[in-house]
This record gives C-alpha cells, sequence and structure tokens, in this order.
C-alpha cells in the first residue's frame, strides 16, 4: 500500500496537477499558433499543403487544436477524481463529451453558408443540434454536480470500507494512465501514417472528431463495470447499486453516440446525461429516506 500511495502521488498529487495543467495549456497555445501559421502560409501558397479538410478552410477552425488539448486535460482530471469522487468522475465524462460537441462548433462555424435555406442545409442544420445540445447539456451536468454534492452522514463504522474502496480506485487511477498513453500513442501514430499514406490528405472529419474518444469511452465502461463489481464488496444497498448500474448504462450511450452520427449521436449524448441525473435525483432521494427510516 505504501508503495500505492507513491506511484499515486507521483501522478496525482496537487503539485502534479498543477504542473501537468501548466504543461498542457503551454502547448494548447502553441498548438494554435502552429495550426494558425498552417492556414496562413497555405493560403499565400508559401508552403504546399493540399490537405482536403474542413480545418484547413479558416482560421477560426484553428480553434479546433487548443479545444483537443484541454480534452486530453478533462481525461487527466477524470482519472485525478476517480479515487476522490464517483459522482465528480461520472462529471467529467459528461464534461468531456460536451467539450467534444463544442470543438466540433468551432469547426462547424468556419463552414457556415448563412443561407434563408438554414434547415435545409446539412451542415447548419447539425450546428444547429450541436449548439442546442451544448446549451441543455452545460445546464444538465450543472445540475448533476449539485446534487452530487449532497452528502448523507455516514456512520463511523463505515470509514474504514470506505478507505479500502478509496484504495482499489486509486490502484484502477494508477492502471489508467500507461493504457490511456499508450491509447493516444497508438492513435497518434495511426493517424500520422494515414496522412502519408493518402498523400496529403487526412481522414474525414467525422473520423477525426472521434479519434482516441471512442476507444476511450470503452475503457471507461469496463472501467465503471469493475468498480461496480468492487461496490458489491463494500455495500449491499439496492440504491447504491442500482446508481452505479445506472451510470454504466450513462457510459454505453455515450459510446454509442459515437457509432452514429447528426441528431442520432445528439439524441444519445443528450439522453446518456439526462439518464444520469435521473439515477442520482432518485439516489439522493433514497439516501434521505433511508436516512429518515434509521433515525
Amino acid at each position: 500500500m505504501i508503495i500505492l500511495n507513491k506511484i499515486y502521488a507521483i501522478f496525482f498529487s496537487e503539485i502534479s496537477k498543477k504542473k501537468i495543467e501548466k504543461i498542457i495549456l503551454y502547448i494548447a497555445l502553441i498548438g494554435l499558433f502552429v495550426h494558425l501559421t498552417l492556414i496562413y502560409l497555405s493560403k499565400i501558397n508559401i508552403i504546399n499543403i493540399h490537405l482536403e479538410s474542413e480545418l484547413f478552410n479558416n482560421s477560426i477552425s484553428s480553434i479546433y487544436t487548443p479545444f483537443s488539448f484541454i480534452l486530453i486535460y478533462e481525461v487527466y482530471l477524470l482519472i485525478y477524481y476517480l479515487p476522490k469522487s464517483f459522482t465528480t468522475y461520472i462529471t467529467k465524462q459528461y464534461e468531456i463529451i460536451t467539450l467534444i460537441i463544442i470543438r466540433k462548433l468551432f469547426k462547424d462555424l468556419s463552414g457556415l453558408e448563412l443561407t434563408s435555406n438554414w434547415f435545409e442545409v446539412k451542415g447548419d442544420l447539425q450546428f444547429t443540434y450541436d449548439i442546442l445540445a451544448s446549451i441543455i447539456l452545460f445546464y444538465l451536468i450543472f445540475q448533476f454536480q449539485k446534487q452530487g454534492m449532497i452528502k448523507v452522514k455516514k456512520p463511523k463504522n463505515k470509514e474504514t470500507k470506505i478507505e479500502r474502496f478509496i484504495n482499489r480506485k486509486k490502484i484502477i487511477a494508477v492502471a489508467l494512465v500507461p493504457i490511456f498513453l499508450i491509447m493516444a500513442l497508438i492513435t497518434l501514430f495511426s493517424w500520422m501514417s494515414n496522412i502519408s499514406l493518402a498523400s496529403n490528405t487526412i481522414p474525414d472529419f467525422e473520423t477525426i472528431n472521434n479519434l482516441f474518444f471512442d476507444e476511450f469511452f470503452t475503457v471507461l465502461i469496463l472501467v465503471d463495470v469493475v468498480l461496480l463489481l468492487i461496490s458489491f464488496f463494500y455495500t449491499d444497498k439496492f440504491h447504491k447499486i442500482i446508481r452505479n448500474s445506472g451510470f454504466v448504462v450513462s457510459t454505453i450511450l455515450i459510446r454509442m453516440s459515437f457509432g452514429v452520427n447528426g441528431l442520432v449521436s445528439t439524441v444519445l449524448i443528450i439522453s446518456a446525461v439526462l439518464f444520469g441525473l435521473a439515477i442520482i435525483l432518485i439516489h439522493n432521494k433514497f439516501e434521505k429516506s433511508t436516512l429518515t427510516d434509521h433515525t
């Protein structure tokens, strides 16, 4: 356990968190300027980049790059909060999928046609779906966080069990660091090889937007299932089991959204967060009711 705590402190101490935050922010800024430079030099034909991509058509789309690094930091925060707070860990899942939608909005902004036939243009219609979805998700996440902050006093004899559960979650958090790092590197090398093989062409935008995160949410489903199974060792309360099971379903719905496009994808994402919010609302009412019955 001492070794676990030492390894955990290397990646997830407050000092490490601040260092990683600064590094990612600097990289995000550099990425923004590099992306802008490539767009500008390509437009004035100083360099010969014939990338048939929406990401190189307009300077606004360069915001997509720093947002990608912000998403990487959100992935780190998700692992960071896993042992500390289960509801915050789930909140981070919702924040990540919302940021993916917002990141896509910056790309869509550069390609809007702004015609009187707004709802007949596929790109403009998708932009409408995404902007409404981001507002709805923002509100749902606010409500979810609000419910997650409601704490019920636990009996002292349960503190030892909770500490053991936290230690198990620390093991999972430490294991996730190399897993996600390897996944990110494989995704990067795979993407770069696709560019070189296609002679200055890159995969379609939907493929780029889903890079890493479709596999990421697949891993999260497995993590959620493992947490659900481990929780059986520490509680047999029905509402706790339903809450944890519900969060697994919510993550699965988010993962399914990567397999479809358009309105169906948006509906799946909103349904996932709405389902998670409904689960935690009912759980908290159940928790209060159970506490009242025992007093």
